[in-house]
């Protein structure tokens, strides 16, 4: 197997370095837009109280959402720019930055228009009582405003990884979780304005990072331009960037549906109380799986580059060690959880001692099999990093969808809300399980690695 020079780094480095060099920028930028939502329910549930809480946990998946439009446009649109950076075809890759920046503004405003045509019905949908749905009102009216702007900047800090600045891109989203927390105090506790200060947070935070995105385009930083005659549509680029991007489009609309069961289940059987306290429980184990997601996403490149190559005993090194460092994580945040968890409940409400107790309850249940979620994240996305999709999608769905919504409609028929807690460690042993067998199966398929010859970019022909 012959390699070019200029690549051999991920074939020669020692895998625990280039592990690291990959993982921490994508771990920092993703616990950043965690913090977000998490911030959110921290401030307005000890500013404005448990029902605020209850209202920011129906508005969440609605923002997934947001969320979710905006990866299928900016992750595949980011792709495309990278193989025609790749190809040096440049102006090709403008045309697909234009096309994915009209799309960033164009899909959010369509669902923005939605929204307000059906406001009360959308948030009853998606779990708000009669007492939630002007607190959720209150604040999805503010943060649907933003939604567009919001998206455009999201979506396009992918374009500026995809030049190969990924520091960039995680400053970009530093600066709109430190502004996001600082306004949410301001506005709350000093202002007074309630969940439309934390709405007007979040709104402003998203600007300013978007400001930040569009700066680096228009100050003429970037390799690839924004040309104005670019943004005539290109159906088959079009096309192409839905294509690509529908995989985590897909994933996050999952992740949409199973919160909204999740809402309606627990306010079925235990009232707005049982909601707050899933948005914390939200908030928590969005926080835990945010780094693990990170060192998932760094080990990557690693391993399908040498997966290529050909070189499987680095394949199973790196993963390895991606395996390890995320159990680590993992183990930690669950004994942190099981030891302290009317601390951490109490982080979210000021003196609200039912929704403490509530939730630090829950959470020692719910929480129970943490400590094996690393391994599953890792493991799953191995199977994505080799090209394997069809393994990968059936391990990144089995958590969340494929045990988790069917034990949540059945386990509550017999335990109550207790049953509801319960459906998180049954669904998170059971996919761990599947992803063991699939992962010891793939270990045993790969071939013996092959020797690598290096050769200087001037011998190519």
């Amino acid at each position: 197997m012959f390699i070019l020079r200029d690549n051999s780094a991920l074939l020669t480095e020692n895998t625990g370095k280039l592990l690291w060099q990959f993982s921490w920028p994508a771990i920092v930028g993703m616990v950043c837009n965690a913090l977000y939502n998490i911030v959110d329910r921290i401030f307005v549930g000890r500013g404005v109280g448990s029902l605020a809480i209850a209202a920011t946990t129906v508005a969440f998946p609605i923002m997934v959402i947001s969320m979710a439009l905006s990866m299928l446009i900016g992750i595949g649109a980011t792709a495309l720019i990278s193989i025609r950076l790749g190809e040096q075809k440049r102006e090709e890759a403008e045309i697909v930055a234009a096309n994915g920046a009209a799309l960033l503004i164009l899909l959010p405003l369509i669902s923005v228009l939605v929204y307000f045509a059906f406001p009360d019905q959308i948030l009853r949908f998606f779990g708000a009582s009669s007492e939630v749905l002007p607190l959720a009102r209150d604040f999805m009216d503010i943060v649907m405003l933003g939604s567009a702007i919001g998206s455009l900047g999201i979506g396009m800090n992918n374009f500026i990884r995809a030049e190969g600045n990924p520091v960039r891109a995680m400053s970009t989203q530093i600066l709109g979780a430190l502004i996001n927390v600082i306004l949410n105090y301001v506005f709350i506790f000093q202002m007074g304005l309630g969940i439309k200060g934390s709405a007007l947070a979040t709104v402003i935070g998203q600007v300013v990072s978007s400001a930040w995105v569009l700066s680096y385009y228009f100050t003429g930083r970037s390799v690839v331009k924004l040309r104005l005659k670019n943004f005539r549509p290109h159906v088959p680029i079009i096309m192409s960037i839905m294509a690509i991007g529908f995989a985590p489009f897909a994933m996050q609309l999952a992740n949409s549906v199973q919160q909204v069961i999740l809402n309606k289940t627990v306010t079925f059987y235990s009232g707005d109380l049982a909601l707050s306290a899933v948005g914390i429980l939200m908030s928590i184990i969005t926080l835990l799986f945010m780094p693990i997601l990170g060192i998932s996403q760094g080990a990557q490149p690693i391993i399908g580059f040498n997966y290529g190559a050909r070189r499987t005993d680095r394949v199973k090194e790196t993963l390895k060690k991606a395996i390890i460092s995320a159990s680590c994580i993992s183990v930690t945040g669950c004994l942190i959880m099981m030891l302290w968890p009317e601390q951490i409940a109490g982080a979210f409400s000021k003196g609200d001692t039912a929704l403490i107790k509530m939730t630090a309850e829950a959470m020692v249940v719910y929480f129970a099999m943490t400590f094996v979620i690393g391994f599953q994240i890792v493991g799953a996305n191995y199977f994505q990093a080799v090209g394997k999709a069809r393994a990968a999608a059936v391990l990144s769905l089995s958590r969340q969808v494929l045990l988790f919504i069917p034990l949540l409609l059945i386990l509550p028929r017999f335990w109550g809300i207790d049953g509801v807690w319960r459906t998180a460690p049954i669904a998170d042993g059971l996919s761990v399980l599947i992803t063991a067998i699939f992962v010891f199966r793939e270990m045993k398929k790969l071939p013996a690695p092959q020797p690598l010859l290096i050769r200087e970019e001037s011998d190519r022909v």
